[in-house]
């Protein structure tokens, strides 16, 4: 038996065991990196959305019409480039015009009146004038008159005393005496007719200003109620001008109709029917949106991204290397908005215009396939209670 057997005893004899731990020392080896890589090598993490699209840097204005109204004109038309100011639809603005044609033609009518009551109020104010200065003139004429007619009574008084001494001392005659008392008493009443005209004249004056004051005073009245009517109807003119220009439907701002509405001539519009979107002119953002755990408390602005566009391999194109910028705190429709900056729109041979779709790929953190192992295996083991669309 041992003789049937020598041939495997001499191949055991000369293979001995340096084979087998040959293979064991490769196999710790090979495990020995597998363990420095698994635990000390460092892997890129990124969250990953495929609803993203490029937009224009300045947000896209919807432009909608205030009023409800007919079609005069439409300049909507697809990728149209327009200015700031350019009139995109005219809507019918024929009662406005003859609205603020009525209120122009009674505001005119007003100014003539109004022209009118102030020339009157001038007139009457020159007036007035003149009659002061007629009546003081008056009055100061009888106030010298009186004053004259009062010197001529004392004279006359004196020249009575002088012949009533002559009398009583025989050198007079009476009839010169009776004559002297009658020319006394003639002044006297002179001297009173004046003064009594005088007042006259001052109470006329007094009479005539107060009741040219009344006039002027009623006057100054009607001119404050038509000013009054004229600029209610100069706010009245303002807002049917208003309406007019609502029914201009103008571009906000420079840029291209990225959407249009089908518009034609006689065709009727409701109040807030989406008439066009104007995307302005300037360069273009990423905008995506993530899930919630993907994006709140992970992504922050200043961490890099890449986007793939849709239609364009980027085996082919490449991808648009990006930052960014600003992340939403809020949840809208299950999604967490991120807005991120194009670090070289010039990077791939794509024209970049609004509404691109694509992919996009932000890196959140750096790990090791360890912290990856044992992460995955806690997201196995748990089931999140709410789900995400």
């Amino acid at each position: 038996m041992s003789a049937e057997f020598s041939r495997s005893m001499r191949s055991l004899n000369r293979d001995g065991f340096r084979r087998t731990l040959a293979g064991f020392a490769l196999a710790i080896a090979i495990v020995g990196l597998w363990l420095v890589w698994f635990l000390r090598a460092e892997v890129n993490r990124y969250e990953v959305t495929d609803r993203a699209r490029l937009e224009a840097e300045s947000a896209g204005y919807e432009i909608q019409t205030p009023v409800a109204g007919r079609i005069v004109t439409s300049n909507l038309s697809l990728g149209r480039t327009v200015q700031s100011g350019d009139v995109l639809v005219e809507i019918e603005t024929d009662a406005q015009q003859l609205d603020l044609h009525e209120t122009e033609a009674r505001q005119t009518a007003l100014g003539l009146q109004l022209k009118a009551q102030q020339g009157e109020l001038a007139a009457q104010e020159q007036t007035a004038i003149r009659e002061r200065q007629a009546s003081a003139a008056a009055i100061e004429q009888s106030q010298a008159q009186y004053r004259e007619a009062e010197a001529l009574r004392d004279l006359a008084d004196q020249e009575a005393d002088r012949l009533k001494r002559l009398m009583a001392s025989g050198l007079a005659p009476a009839r010169d005496q009776e004559r002297a008392i009658a020319e006394a008493r003639s002044r006297r009443a002179n001297v009173e007719g004046l003064a009594l005209s005088t007042t006259r004249l001052e109470r006329e004056q007094l009479k005539t200003q107060s009741e040219r004051e009344a006039t002027m005073q009623q006057l100054r009245v009607e001119i404050s109620r038509l000013e009054g009517e004229i600029m209610s109807l100069r706010k009245t003119a303002e807002r049917q001008q208003y309406e007019v220009v609502r029914r201009q439907i103008r571009a906000p701002v420079g840029g291209r109709l990225g959407d249009v509405a089908i518009l034609r001539p006689g065709g009727y519009v409701d109040e807030g029917d989406k008439l066009a979107v104007l995307i302005p002119s300037g360069g273009v953002r990423i905008v995506a949106e993530f899930l919630p755990p993907a994006a709140l408390g992970r992504i922050h602005p200043g961490q890099k991204a890449s986007m793939r566009l849709d239609g364009f391999p980027w085996t082919q194109y490449g991808t648009l290397a990006a930052t960014v910028e600003r992340t939403g705190d809020e949840v809208r429709d299950g999604r967490v908005r991120v807005e991120l900056h194009v670090d070289d729109p010039s990077a791939i041979p794509v024209s970049l215009q609004h509404g691109l779709p694509g992919t996009v790929e932000v890196q959140v953190e750096t790990v090791t396939p360890a912290v990856l192992a044992l992460r995955t295996a806690g997201q196995l083991l748990s089931r999140p209670e709410k789900q995400y669309p």
